[in-house]
């Protein structure tokens, strides 16, 4: 979920598809809470997740255009030959852990101070399942490190831990990226086939690694891809950018609107829950080529969803959790109409307060890691 450098200053639209990607993963986190009272009505629940309006709740594939724009503004600056890669490293990571500790002593204060009773909650909900009510040291400081592959403080850190690991490979992706840049095409092809094949096998490192490989492709193919898209537009087929960002979507979702025909834990659910990262890239390439999506995405308050997305992302289910444990999930709405505008206002003082000074320090760590090195290195040369 990082911002890149360089070519991406030109690219205000992936801030507002970072963004409007942090609030359907807030939408989706509500309905997961609101689901035992959305599935007494009958067909409401299904309505929701398996009609055209998924695409507003889908926070899990809303990750894996997180992964898309992370392999694409990563990999520009490193397909830099001025690129410093002793500086990218400490910086890197600064940028990414400082804010999840933040983000966790935040959730842990939560914990503390705001009574989480079981009796609150609906039993065997997503509440009661995925989201600690109680903690320990020892899991303050798991969660923390990103090592475990599940966390219950602040459950959306799975996907950081999968950021790090791509943020650590990212030499690898590069040279991978510029060997195939000559066969693009079957690259992307074998890249979705892999996610395919990790959905059905279940194996996540096929799943997510991929997707960022997807970003990377975007990044290493930039030059190509915007001559294309002048062309598109110059031609003035707007049809072109309005069925691949159709297409892009129902690939996005195409695993829930599948249900009634592929249900939930089935093969070909699972095949075509792996296309979601095509689905992912089809919308980044979008954002990137159309110029009525760009402008739509560059407007004031996409632009300002994307500035605050990273903290949103990181504040918002100790946020929610804590409004539903004090007022019981039964009363849904009433969670929402206070989370909601909370989370929204709590992310932008931790953008203030904890994001931005990170990334100021993160900046600073890599400066003088790389100027240590060359000092180091002054005396051997001479």
């Amino acid at each position: 979920m990082g911002h890149g450098t360089g070519e991406t200053e030109r690219m205000h639209a992936l801030d507002g598809v970072r963004g409007i990607a942090a609030v359907v993963v807030l939408l989706y986190h509500l309905t997961l809470m609101a689901r035992p009272r959305l599935e007494e009505t009958a067909g409401l629940w299904e309505w929701i997740t398996q009609s055209p309006l998924r695409p507003l709740t889908a926070g899990s594939e809303a990750v894996l255009v997180f992964f898309v724009l992370s392999g694409l503004v990563v990999s520009i600056p490193a397909l830099s030959g001025s690129f410093d890669w002793l500086r990218y490293y400490p910086s890197r990571l600064l940028r990414l852990y400082l804010p999840v500790i933040a983000a966790v002593l935040f959730a842990v204060a939560l914990i503390v101070f705001v009574p989480r009773l079981p009796g609150a909650i609906t039993p065997d909900s997503w509440l009661a399942n995925r989201v600690a009510s109680s903690i320990s040291v020892s899991q303050v400081i798991e969660e923390s490190s990103l090592l475990p592959q599940t966390y219950t403080i602040v459950n959306v850190l799975w996907s950081l831990r999968w950021e790090v690991m791509f943020s650590v490979l990212l030499p690898v992706f590069v040279v991978v990226g510029l060997a195939t840049k000559r066969h693009r095409a079957l690259a992307a092809v074998l890249a979705i086939a892999l996610g395919v094949v990790g959905r059905v096998l279940d194996v996540d490192a096929l799943v997510y690694l991929p997707t960022f490989f997807l970003g990377t492709m975007i990044a290493v193919n930039l030059r190509e891809l915007r001559a294309w898209a002048a062309r598109v537009s110059a031609r003035g087929r707007g049809l072109v950018w309005a069925a691949l960002a159709g297409a892009s979507a129902v690939l996005l979702v195409a695993s829930w609107l599948a249900r009634p025909f592929a249900p939930a834990g089935s093969s070909l659910s699972a095949a075509l829950w792996g296309l979601a990262g095509a689905g992912a890239a089809g919308l980044i390439i979008v954002a990137i080529g159309s110029p009525f999506a760009e402008r739509m995405l560059s407007a004031r308050l996409p632009r300002w969803l994307g500035r605050i997305s990273f903290s949103l992302y990181l504040v918002h289910v100790p946020v929610l959790a804590s409004v539903a444990f004090v007022l019981g999930d039964e009363n849904w709405p009433l969670v929402a109409a206070i989370a909601i505008p909370a989370s929204f206002a709590i992310a932008w003082l931790f953008h203030v307060a904890v994001e931005t000074p990170s990334h100021r320090l993160a900046r600073r760590a890599g400066t003088r890691v790389a100027s240590q090195h060359d000092r180091v290195r002054e005396p051997i040369a001479s």
